[in-house]
C-alpha cells in the first residue's frame, strides 16, 4: 500500500461535507441515476419502471438495482454511507437482519436492533492508523532517497574500480606474457637435458641386459650340454619340450636340427646365433629360487606328534576333511572358485631389476630448478590475472543488474535476512537465494534461486521471484514468491506456504517507498456521503 493511498485515506476519514438526498442504500456515484419524480431504467437496462417501485420491497430489476435498500433481491448490495468512517457494500440479504453491518446503523432501519453510530470512534482509530503508517511512509521515502545516493556514488565508484582494474589487467597481461617467455626459454634446454640423461641412461640399461642376457645364455649353454663335451646337441634340445616349435607335443630331431642350423650340434659360439630364438621359449632345469614373502605365505604350520599320532596320514577320516573344504567354501563364497593368479613379471618389476635411473648431474639440476622458479613465476602470474578478471566480472555484473530504475535495490546485493519461527529459520538473500533450515538441527533447504522481478506491469519491483529450489517429494521444485512492502526497516515480518512448494515472504524495504502527495493534490477529495 502506497503513502499516497495512505494520504488519501488520511483525508478522507477526517472530511466532513454535507449529505446529499438520495434513495436508501444508492452510493453517491449512482445517484444522478436515481431522480426522484422520472422513470427508473434498471442499471443493467432491462427494463424502466415507475420512480415509486423503487424500494418498495419487491425485486423488479434482474440486477436488484430497484431494490438498494431493501432485502427483496437476493443479489442486491446496499451502501453503507458510514460519515466518518469508510463506505462499505453489504449484501441486501444483511438488511434489517438484526446484526448491525454498518457503523452508522443505516442497514437496521426497520428491525428494532439497538444499534449505536461508531463511525467518528472507528474514524478517530483509523486516522491514527493511518498518519502513522504515513508517517513510516515519509520516513520510508527519505532513506529511498539516501539510498539513491548512495548507489549513485557506489556505481560512480564500480565503474571508476573497474576502469582501474582493467589498466591493472593490461600490466598482468604483459607481466603474464613476459613470465611465458621466459618459462618457455627455461624448459628447452631443461627437456634437453632431461632427454640426454634419460637416453644416457637408457642406454646403460641396455648395456646391462645384454650382459645379463649374455651371463644366462651361458648358464643355459651349461645346462643344454648335460655331458659336458662343450656342444649342445639335437637330443640336448629335445630334452627341452618348451621348445618345440609347433608344440604340437613331439619334438623331432629335423625339429631340433633346424634350430641348431641344420648341424647336429653347436659349441658356444654357434650358440650364440640360435640363442635369441630359444631365450623367450626356455625353462630352466635349476629350481627357481622363491621370494622368502612368497616362501612364508605358502608355508603351512607343521604338523604335531600329538596331531601325527592322533590322525596317522593314512587314518584322516575322508568325511571330516569333506566338512572342513565344505566349511572353508561357506565361510568365503567368493573364494570357492578362488585361484591364484599366475606369476607375471610386470614393468615395474622389470625396472627394479634394472635398478632406478641415477640422479641429475649438477649441470642439468641446474637447468631444473631454473625452468621451475619460471614455472612457478608464470603460475603466480597467471593467478593474479585470474583473479584480477573476476573482479571485473563481479563488478560488471553489480553494474549492468538491475536493482530497480534508481538502483535504490542495490544495497541488498551480497545481504542475507532471517526470519525465525517455531520451527525453521527462513533466510533471504536478494538476488541469490532464499532457503528454510530447522530450528533445532538438519540440513538446509533450498527455496528458490533468484529468478526475476515479478510484480505487475504498474508495479514491477514490488515483487520478487525465486525459481528452482529443491524438489519436492514426488512433486515440483520449491518456489518463493517475495512481496515487497513500505517500511523504515529492512527485515522478513512474515513467511507461508499457501501452496505445496510454493511459499510467500513478506519483506519490508525503504527501496520500495513512494513520495508522498502534496497537499495541493488532495484539495479535491471528499468524503462519500
Amino acid at each position: 500500500m502506497s503513502c499516497h493511498f495512505f494520504l488519501l485515506l488520511l483525508l478522507s476519514v477526517g472530511v466532513f461535507g454535507v449529505e446529499v438526498q438520495r434513495p436508501r442504500g444508492v452510493p453517491l456515484s449512482k445517484r444522478q441515476f436515481y431522480e426522484e419524480g422520472k422513470p427508473f431504467t434498471c442499471l443493467d437496462g432491462s427494463r424502466t419502471i415507475p420512480f415509486d417501485r423503487v424500494n418498495d420491497d419487491y425485486c423488479d430489476c434482474t440486477d436488484g438495482s430497484d431494490e438498494p435498500g431493501t432485502a427483496a433481491c437476493p443479489n442486491g448490495s446496499f451502501h453503507c454511507t458510514n460519515a466518518g468512517f469508510r463506505p462499505l457494500f453489504i449484501p441486501s440479504s444483511r438488511i434489517n437482519d438484526g446484526i448491525c453491518d454498518c457503523c452508522d446503523t443505516t442497514d437496521e432501519y426497520n428491525s428494532g436492533a439497538a444499534c449505536q453510530n461508531t463511525c467518528k470512534e472507528l474514524g478517530r482509530e483509523e486516522k491514527a492508523k493511518l498518519h502513522h503508517l504515513a508517517e513510516i511512509a515519509k520516513e520510508g521515502f527519505l532513506l529511498k532517497q539516501q539510498l539513491i545516493r548512495e548507489a549513485k556514488r557506489g556505481l560512480e565508484d564500480k565503474k571508476a574500480k573497474i576502469a582501474e582494474l582493467q589498466v591493472g589487467k593490461k600490466d598482468l597481461e604483459d607481466k603474464l606474457e613476459a613470465k611465458r617467455t621466459v618459462k618457455e626459454t627455461a624448459e628447452q634446454p631443461e627437456k634437453e637435458a632431461k632427454e640426454r640423461h634419460l637416453k644416457a641412461w637408457e642406454a646403460q640399461k641396455e648395456v646391462m641386459r645384454k650382459e645379463k642376457d649374455k651371463v644366462r645364455m651361458a648358464e643355459v649353454f651349461l645346462e643344454l650340454d648335460g655331458d659336458a663335451d662343450g656342444f649342445v646337441t639335437v637330443a640336448d634340445l629335445q630334452s627341452h619340450l618348451e621348445l618345440d616349435p609347433d608344440s604340437d607335443g613331439s619334438f623331432t630331431e629335423l625339429e631340433a636340427q633346424t634350430i641348431l642350423g641344420g648341424v647336429d650340434r653347436v659349441d658356444p659360439v654357434a650358440f650364440e646365433t640360435i640363442w635369441s630364438s630359444i631365450k623367450d621359449k626356455y625353462v630352466s632345469d635349476t629350481k627357481e629360487v622363491v621370494p622368502e614373502e612368497v616362501a612364508q605365505e605358502e608355508t603351512t604350520e607343521p604338523v604335531s606328534d600329538s596331531d601325527s599320532e592322533q590322525y596317522p596320514e593314512d587314518d584322516i577320516p575322508e568325511d571330516e576333511d569333506e566338512e572342513e573344504e565344505e566349511d572353508e567354501e561357506d565361510d568365503d563364497p567368493d573364494m570357492a572358485d578362488y585361484k591364484p593368479p599366475p606369476t607375471v613379471h610386470t614393468q615395474d618389476k622389470k625396472d627394479e631389476d634394472e635398478g632406478t635411473m641415477p640422479p641429475y648431474d649438477e649441470e642439468t639440476q641446474l637447468l631444473i630448478d631454473t625452468a621451475q622458479k619460471a614455472r612457478s613465476e608464470f603460475d603466480e602470474a597467471e593467478r593474479a590475472l585470474r583473479e584480477v578478471d573476476d573482479q571485473i566480472n563481479n563488478l560488471e555484473k553489480e553494474v549492468t543488474f538491475d536493482f530497480g530504475p534508481e538502483a535504490e535495490f542495490g544495497y541488498l546485493y551480497s545481504q542475507c535476512y532471517e526470519l525465525t519461527t517455531s520451527e525453521y529459520i527462513y533466510r533471504l538473500c536478494p538476488f541469490d537465494r532464499v532457503s528454510q533450515k530447522p530450528k533445532y538441527g538438519g540440513s538446509e533447504t533450498n527455496l528458490g534461486s533468484w529468478g526475476k522481478w515479478a510484480g505487475p506491469e504498474t508495479d514491477v519491483y514490488s515483487v520478487m521471484k525465486y525459481e528452482h529450489g529443491t524438489g519436492c517429494w514426488q512433486g515440483p521444485n520449491r518456489s518463493t514468491t517475495v512481496k515487497l512492502t513500505c517500511g523504515k526497516e529492512t527485515v522478513v515480518t512474515a513467511t507461508s506456504e499457501p501452496s505445496r512448494c510454493e511459499y510467500l515472504m513478506e519483506f519490508t524495504t525503504p527501496a520500495v517507498c513512494q513520495e508522498p502527495p502534496s497537499p495541493d493534490s488532495l484539495s479535491d477529495v471528499h468524503e462519500e456521503l
